[in-house]
């Protein structure tokens, strides 16, 4: 039996709280001042935030979400609350999931927020 591996399933947008919507301003201000594609901002268990663009040299390609949680753990972060990644993509990448999951575990929120700030989709890390 062959079974194909399913996408990752938006779920019900839900209203934020004040720490999530700081999240997606700091995600959208990054996207705008470094112009790329995508900004991301995580938040980790103490509370710091960490934001970044994507990152595109020709030795080195990172997604927004992958740079800010790299940032998380160079800082010393054991874990996350929540990510953001602000994107016209409609689904968070399989890779920024995963790099969440490391570091936050499977329930980690990742908040998907186009480019004008508006939430598409929260889907768990573990998605």
């Amino acid at each position: 039996m062959i079974t194909a591996m399913s996408e990752p399933r938006p779920q019900a947008v839900s209203p934020l709280d004040p720490e999530d919507r700081k999240l997606i301003t700091l995600a959208r201000s990054a996207r705008a001042r470094n112009a790329t594609p995508e900004g991301a901002a995580v938040r980790d268990e103490t509370g710091r935030t960490y934001v970044a663009g994507s990152v595109t040299l020709e030795s080195l390609k990172l997604t927004a979400l992958q740079t800010a949680v790299a940032m998380a753990v160079a800082s010393g972060a054991g874990s996350l609350e929540a990510a953001v990644v602000v994107t016209a993509a409609e689904r968070p990448a399989g890779s920024d999931l995963a790099a969440v999951r490391d570091l936050g575990g499977p329930d980690t929120p990742v908040i998907l927020a186009g480019p004008d700030g508006e939430v598409r989709a929260t889907v768990a890390a573990g998605s």
